[in-house]
Order: C-alpha cells, then structure tokens, then sequence
C-alpha cells in the first residue's frame, strides 16, 4: 500500500520529525500534508515520499477543512 490521499502519515526528517499529518495530494514524489494547525490546508507542506512513514490508517475525504484535518489527526495520533 502506497502513500495516497487520505492516508495518515508520520514524518522521518525535518524539524516536523515524529508529527502526523493527512495527506492531501500526491504529485511526481512529494506529498502535499497538512496538521490543520501549524501546516494549514491552504498552505499544505510539500514533503519528499521517502520522508514520509505511512500508517495502515486511511479516511475518506469529503469537505477539506482545518478543523476537519484537526479532528481526523487528533482521532489517530497516538497517546
């Protein structure tokens, strides 16, 4: 199973390293995530594939909001 949209992710790099975010596109190796909080869905971060750890978790993606990317990564991120 590949990183594609609606799938959760954690990152492996950066100064975001450990945080969880939604994946919102995917385009020629970079993934465009979003928390909702600091990385905003109108500003998502655009971030390499093999930075990204994937989860088996995946939501489907109706209305994209940030309160919406806030609920679905506070839902899945771990204690």
């Amino acid at each position: 199973m590949d990183i594609t949209v609606g799938t959760l992710v954690f990152s492996k790099a950066g100064r975001d390293k450990g945080e969880m975010f939604l994946t919102l596109s995917v385009e020629n190796g970079y993934a465009y995530i979003a928390d909702g909080d600091l990385r905003r869905v109108e500003k998502p971060k655009k971030k390499k594939l093999i930075h990204l750890q994937r989860t088996n978790n995946k939501v489907e993606l109706g209305e994209i909001t940030n309160s919406a990317v806030r609920k679905i990564v506070a839902q899945y991120k771990p204690v």
